[in-house]
């Protein structure tokens, strides 16, 4: 992976180092899972592998970034101009009705995001559209129909609404409430 310019290091943990870099062909994200603890290293690079089959599948999804590269210790993605849900949240209901079209989008796929009640993993884009970042604990499955997945899917959308409430709760529609008030047993 050449042709970089030095990154900015956007996160370091046990489980490596995220930057932002530029390249000959743009701005991207590297996640160097040689940067993760030496006894963490193979769990990160195993997260890393899920992360790259998972936007694989999604690719040509909008509001995913798309897989650039992966050779086994880093992986690039693309880069969204934008936010984090945290940095800005979103007021407007029409935001979330497109992030509850991408999460059907995702679903469709046979992907589960896994880790949506992060704000940080939630993009506001530069265009005001919405995205979705860090497929790290994402689930892909070929059986969209399994019990398993779809509970996984209803919480992805309950993590949603849960934003939802806390950026515009007076546009939760009623059956929006009826979700958010009844929690599966894998969220008690």
């Amino acid at each position: 992976m050449n042709g970089a310019s030095p990154p900015k290091l956007l996160k370091r943990d046990h489980f490596g180092a995220i930057a932002v870099v530029e390249t000959a062909t743009g701005t991207c994200i590297e996640r160097d899972t040689g940067a993760a603890s030496f006894g963490l290293r193979w769990l990160a690079r195993r997260v890393a592998a899920r992360e790259a089959r998972a936007l694989a599948r999604l690719a040509g999804v909008d509001g995913v970034p798309p897989l650039l590269a992966w050779d086994g210790r880093r992986l690039r993605r693309g880069y969204f101009d934008g936010h984090a849900m945290a940095d800005g949240r979103p007021t407007d209901p029409h935001w979330f009705r497109r992030a509850h079209r991408l999460l059907r989008a995702l679903r469709e796929r046979g992907v589960v995001h896994n880790d949506l009640a992060k704000e940080a993993n939630w993009i506001v884009r530069s265009d005001g559209s919405p995205a979705v970042v860090d497929f790290q604990l994402a689930m892909i499955t070929t059986r969209p129909r399994s019990p398993w997945f779809r509970l996984l899917a209803r919480e992805n959308l309950r993590h949603l609404l849960k934003h939802k409430r806390t950026c515009c709760p007076d546009a939760l529609t009623p059956v929006e409430r009826r979700i958010l008030a009844r929690r599966s047993w894998l969220s008690r």
